[in-house]
């Protein structure tokens, strides 16, 4: 499969799909190698917006370990493979 190196839409899903990859796996090998679970979390609390006839949720939250930056990393290396 060759990917026109254009394609946001293919990096940002292998881009995705490794930090979740990356992630599962330093929660996997955590307890063996405890710096892949050390992380930040970043982004914005949930609030309610209450406009009486209608309840809205806003919030966002990212949390990144070590090992979902490898995961990141070695996705990208893989889009710049094909």
């Amino acid at each position: 499969m060759r990917v026109k190196s254009n394609d946001g839409f293919v990096l940002l899903l292998l881009l995705l799909v490794g930090a979740i990859i990356g992630s599962i796996i330093g929660a996997a090998l955590g307890d063996l190698v405890p710096i892949l679970n050390y992380g930040k979390s970043v982004g914005v609390d949930p609030f309610l917006l209450d406009l009486s006839v209608v309840n809205i949720t806003f919030g966002f939250k990212l949390t990144l370990n070590v090992s979902g930056i490898i995961g990141i990393v070695l996705a990208f290396v893989l889009y710049r493979k094909l």
